[in-house]
């Protein structure tokens, strides 16, 4: 059986590539999980941030910076959590343009049976891997996206 050379443009190509692939067989797993749950994966991960600021709330903008992925549509993302009952809005009175969001104690509950769940998936993800294995990689990406990082990013 022959197998064929890959082919890469560049070492940069390569590197980018098998990220992007990456990803996607991990993300698989997780999107089992939350599908289960009818929750993407930006929606837990909004679910979570805002647990981590309760019992306060936190401007929209804010909360759209702090995601882990860019995604278009952070209202649509939140109505669809507020419809749940998994999220709250208000809008102070002294201010009407901003909006504040906060988790639900419904939406803390979704979080409590999902964490022991969201574990064991980043466990099947990455729990063949050595601790020191794991620690250069997350050194390493941090390297790899600082320069495309802003300053006050949570992630540096």
């Amino acid at each position: 059986m022959q197998t064929t050379a890959r082919h890469f443009d560049s070492l940069q190509q390569e590197v980018f590539l098998n990220l992007w692939r990456t990803y996607d067989r991990l993300r698989i797993l997780e999107d089992e999980l939350f599908g289960r749950y009818e929750l993407t994966a930006q929606q837990y991960n909004a679910l979570r941030l805002l647990r981590g600021v309760h019992p306060q709330k936190v401007q929209t903008l804010t909360l759209g910076a702090r995601l882990v992925s860019r995604g278009p549509g952070i209202t649509r993302l939140l109505n669809k959590l507020k419809d749940r009952g998994l999220i709250d809005r208000e809008r102070p009175a002294d201010n009407q343009r901003v909006v504040k969001i906060g988790i639900t104690e419904a939406g803390l509950q979704l979080l409590a049976d999902l964490d022991p769940q969201v574990l064991a998936c980043h466990q099947r993800q990455l729990g063949h891997l050595p601790e020191e294995d794991l620690n250069r990689l997350i050194d390493l990406l941090r390297q790899a996206r600082r320069p495309h990082e802003k300053a006050e990013s949570d992630w540096m």
